[in-house]
C-alpha cells in the first residue's frame, strides 16, 4: 500500500486540514541506518513535517527543512519536492553520547545557537533568481513548535502542526488558515473555524497519529463537520545515488588517488550521504573505472613477405 498525503477544506473555505501517515516512506529512508529513538522521532517529525508543507509549494521544485545546532546532533536534513517524493539525513557528532530521553533543545541546540532553516528552490529559475532561505533560532521543544515559530516569525499563514514518529511510522497533521476574502464578518467566522479546528485536534492522543489510519483519524476529530475532501497524494522516498554516479565521482578523483586508496584499504567504499546505502569497489571495479579512457596501444604495421 502507498503512502498518502490527504487534504481537506472545511466548508467556508477558511481553513485546511492535511494530515499523513508514511510507513513504507520512512521504513526506506532508515534501511541503511541505525538510528537512537531519540534521532528516529525528531528526523521521522521532520519528514512528516515537510511532506505536509511541501504538498503547499506552487512551484516544481524542493523544499528543504534543516535543523544545525550544537550539540550530539550537527544538523536534521528533509528534502521533500513538489512530487512528494523525499529523502532524509541526519549528521551525528562523533564522541557525543546520544541520551536515549533527548529532546531537540539538549540534542541540537546546546549553546542557544541553534537555527531552523527552510529552503524553497525553484528548478526552473528566472536569471538572476535564487534559492529563498528563511533561517530562525531554534526555539520551541519538538519539530512541530520550531516549525510553528518559524511560521510566525516569517509572517506565514497561521499554522498549527502535530508530528509523532516511531520505527515503523511518521505522522503528522496541518491545520492552516487561509488568506481572509471579504470584510470582518468573514474574518470573524474564520478565526471561529480555525479555533474549532484546533480544539478538535488537540484531543489527540500521543499515538493517535501513528496508530490511526487517515480516514479514521479524519473522521474521528470532524465528524460533526462538512469537509471538501480532495485527491490524495503518493508521497514516496527517492535518492538519485546509483552505482553510476558514484563512479563518475570517484573517476573525477582521478586514478592516481584511487590507487592510493586501493593501496591503503583495499578497496574503495563510499556511503550515500542521504540514504547511507553503502557502495564498494574491489580493484578490479576500480581498473574498470578508467579502462576506457586509456588510449589503445599502437600495433605494428603487418609484415609483407
Amino acid at each position: 500500500m502507498t503512502d498518502q498525503l490527504k487534504k481537506y477544506l472545511f466548508e467556508d473555505h477558511s481553513v485546511r486540514v492535511q494530515t499523513v501517515r508514511l510507513h513504507e516512506t520512512w521504513l526506506q529512508a532508515q534501511e541503511h541506518h541505525q538510528y537512537p529513538p531519540a534521532v528516529q522521532k525528531l528526523l521521522g517529525e521532520l519528514v512528516a513535517a515537510a511532506a505536509l508543507l511541501a504538498a503547499n509549494i506552487k512551484f516544481e521544485g524542493s523544499l528543504v527543512l534543516q535543523i544545525q545546532g550544537a550539540g550530539p546532533i550537527a544538523l536534521l536534513i528533509v528534502e521533500c519536492q513538489s512530487d512528494l517524493s523525499l529523502r532524509a539525513t541526519v549528521k551525528i557528532r562523533e564522541g557525543h553520547e546520544m541520551p536515549t530521553d533527548g529532546t531537540m533543545q539538549s540534542l541540537l541546540n546546546a549553546d542557544d545557537q541553534g537555527r531552523f532553516i527552510v529552503v524553497l528552490d525553484p528548478r526552473r529559475k528566472v536569471p538572476g533568481q535564487q534559492a529563498y532561505q528563511g533561517i530562525v533560532p531554534l526555539e520551541g521543544d519538538t519539530v512541530a513548535e520550531a516549525l510553528q515559530h518559524y511560521m510566525k516569525a516569517s509572517e506565514q499563514l497561521d499554522t498549527r502542526l502535530w508530528l509523532q514518529a516511531d520505527a515503523q511510522h511518521a505522522a503528522g497533521l496541518l491545520i492552516q488558515r487561509l488568506p481572509d476574502h471579504g470584510g470582518s464578518t468573514q474574518g470573524d467566522a474564520a478565526s471561529d473555524t480555525m479555533h474549532r479546528a484546533i480544539t478538535l485536534a488537540d484531543t489527540l492522543k500521543s499515538d493517535e497519529l501513528l496508530t490511526t489510519d487517515i480516514d479514521t483519524l479524519i473522521h474521528r476529530l470532524y465528524w460533526e463537520e462538512t469537509l471538501i475532501a480532495f485527491e490524495p497524494a503518493t508521497v514516496r522516498w527517492y535518492c538519485p545515488c546509483t552505482r553510476e554516479r558514484v563512479a563518475s565521482m570517484l573517476r573525477s578523483l582521478g586514478e592516481v588517488e584511487i590507487n592510493d586508496i586501493l593501496a591503503e584499504q583495499g578497496r574503495v567504499q563510499i556511503t550515500c550521504d542521504f540514504c547511507g546505502k553503502p557502495y564498494e569497489f574491489d580493484p578490479v571495479d576500480c581498473s574498470g573505472l578508467f579502462a576506457a579512457a586509456k588510449p589503445m596501444p599502437e600495433q605494428d604495421p603487418p609484415t609483407v613477405h
